[in-house]
């Protein structure tokens, strides 16, 4: 069964970036981006699904305790998806908000923008 682009942006938010475990946030990466897959962030760009990995883990191992949350509903247009977030400690008023674009291919992200503004 293909994912549709409303399930690539959830599990993008939440079955990697919000997943504190290692095994279930692998396998959702596998499953939700193109090897090839490209993310802009603000400061850098991140190069396939193992970059994509490891820059996740470093994104959960600088502040454990933080949570994203969506911000609104998924949008999408043809193949773009866009989900807003909100980050911070859990329980607390986000620290951080923004958004993710995705351009998505056969079931899968191959390119992933993220905004963030700080609140």
């Amino acid at each position: 069964m293909t994912a549709t682009v409303a399930d690539l942006m959830r599990r993008n938010l939440l079955g990697v970036f919000n997943e504190p475990d290692a095994e279930r946030r692998a396998r959702t990466i596998a499953e939700t981006y193109a090897e090839g897959v490209v993310w802009h962030e603000p400061d850098r760009v991140v190069r396939g699904r193992d970059s994509l990995a490891r820059r996740a883990e470093e994104l959960r191992a600088k502040s454990p305790d933080w949570v994203f949350e969506p911000d609104g509903s998924v949008s999408v247009t043809d193949d773009l998806g866009h989900l807003g977030f909100r980050y911070g400690p859990a329980g607390q008023p986000p620290v951080v908000s923004g958004m993710d674009i995705a351009h998505c291919h056969d079931g899968v992200i191959v390119e992933l923008y993220t905004l963030v503004r700080a609140n």
